[in-house]
């Protein structure tokens, strides 16, 4: 019978136990990883936005994130809100966070 079937011989030394050095490089990859290719272009986005904000003045023309586009007639320093005329008749109140884009001087014309 044994001629079909290979008997089991038992091992003769215990595994090499994996080691916590390797663990802790693995773990530093992944740190690596995770900063340049998640959190460092999101803070880049967030560092961008922030400045944009903060250079909003009258007379832009912007972007919402609702997709209007408008020009600024007046911005509220203390109340962080903008108010946006889309034409002649049409004024909005929105939030300085809630621009996306602005445009180059021209564009409502344009459109």
């Amino acid at each position: 019978m044994s001629f079909f079937i290979s008997n089991a011989h038992a091992q003769a030394a215990g595994a090499q136990q994996g080691g916590g050095f390797e663990m802790i490089i693995m773990l530093v990859v992944f740190g690596l990883i995770f900063y340049f290719l998640l959190y460092r272009p999101q803070a880049k986005r967030v560092k961008e936005h922030k400045n944009l904000v903060a250079s909003l003045s009258k007379g832009d023309e912007v972007l919402t994130q609702g997709g209007l586009v408008g020009k600024i007639t007046k911005v509220s320093e203390d109340k962080d809100f903008i108010e946006v005329s889309l034409n002649e008749t049409n004024n909005i109140v929105v939030q300085k966070a809630a621009v996306t884009a602005v445009l180059p001087k021209g564009t409502m014309k344009a459109i």
